[in-house]
């Protein structure tokens, strides 16, 4: 089947650059309620109403920002909406999202995707059918310091991943314990480190986790290799919702850089070697003689820079990205072939975990 583009989506883009859109969201609990909140402020938007199963939080949440509750999608969409964020538990994102998209209704879907490969398919491909617009909420790559990065990057100071090392760890919320950490957790950094390798998806995957508390794996260790003409990239990736603190940090190691990211910290560095070639190969054959290199000061071969990090709040950039390709008729920075991407490596991962359980 061609895959039908945003373009072709009935409604034309015109119609929607002038006017004020009208939003909803679908699920107003822990993350629903920020998309909620946005909604409201946010100028050139209209929050017309919330949906939620629990009538008492859907009642608070209304009454908060304004607007109306309702019980469910088909009162929303009768309401009239352009664009909506479904931000239920993510076992509940087709049945949430296919009425919405039917209706050309355009959807910010919170991470990840889908719970697996089958319905993330069948979600993606619902949307090329209708050419109805569909975002995933992948939020890190709307962390400041990720566009601190992404800057960095877009000056000239590309860096060709060799090696990448991601620790994501936390204690455990309760939250989210519908599916295991690899899809509650290290779904994030698949997101990102699908981004750095140009969205190609690994080569190879090898994984070892352990369910510990719930009924999926908990903690997880995934190594992914791509093997590229530019060479071969590994990212060796943990997550662990059973820590007894959080950490959030990736190392990107190249050839001619390296870059580390705190997302907690909201804090990054990048090094980059600034010695020219002839001098390199003078100190390698030093190493090779056995001469005394002692006094040679390290810090004088490399430029150290600290990533210039705003201060915009990740969801606020997360939906101005949603509603922007909305009103351009673009696709979004994270489509539903990104998302679906990212499932697909996520299922990859839990089934090589099952692998080396037998």
């Amino acid at each position: 089947m061609a895959q039908t583009t945003i373009a072709e989506k009935p409604q034309a883009p015109d119609s929607l650059r002038s006017r004020t859109l009208r939003c909803g969201v679908v699920g107003v609990g822990r993350m629903g309620q920020h998309h909620a909140r946005v909604y409201s402020k946010l100028a050139g938007c209209q929050l017309v109403g919330v949906v939620d199963a629990n009538v008492a939080r859907r009642t608070e949440i209304s009454d908060k920002f304004e607007t109306k509750g309702f019980g469910t999608i088909e009162e929303l969409i009768k309401a009239g909406v352009d664009a909506v964020s479904i931000a239920v538990p993510t076992t509940r994102h087709r049945e949430m999202a296919e009425p919405l998209l039917k209706a050309g209704v355009a959807c910010l879907i919170e991470k990840p995707l889908a719970q697996d490969v089958e319905h993330a398919r069948a979600i993606k491909e619902l949307s090329e059918k209708t050419g109805t617009m569909l975002m995933v909420g992948h939020i890190e790559r709307f962390n400041p310091i990720m566009r601190a990065m992404q800057n960095a990057t877009n000056r000239g100071q590309d860096v060709v991943p060799r090696f990448i090392e991601v620790h994501r760890v936390s204690p455990m919320t309760f939250r989210s314990v519908d599916v295991g950490v690899v899809m509650d957790m290290m779904i994030h950094d698949l997101d990102v480190v699908l981004m750095l390798m140009g969205g190609q998806e690994p080569d190879d995957v090898q994984a070892a986790g352990v369910a510990v508390i719930t009924d999926h794996e908990d903690v997880c260790n995934a190594r992914l290799t791509w093997r590229r003409p530019s060479g071969t990239c590994v990212a060796n990736i943990t997550a662990s919702r059973l820590a007894l603190k959080t950490e959030r940090v990736t190392r990107i190691t190249g050839e001619n850089a390296y870059i580390k990211i705190d997302y907690g910290a909201k804090t990054g560095i990048m090094i980059r070697r600034i010695a020219n070639e002839p001098q390199m190969r003078e100190m390698r054959e030093q190493i090779r003689t056995g001469a005394d290199l002692t006094s040679l000061k390290w810090g004088e071969l490399v430029n150290i820079d600290q990533l210039k990090v705003d201060d915009a709040e990740p969801i606020v950039a997360e939906i101005e990205e949603f509603l922007g390709a909305l009103r351009d008729g673009r696709r979004p920075a994270i489509d539903a072939e990104a998302g679906f991407a990212n499932v697909r490596t996520a299922q990859r991962i839990v089934d090589a975990i099952k692998r080396t359980m037998q």
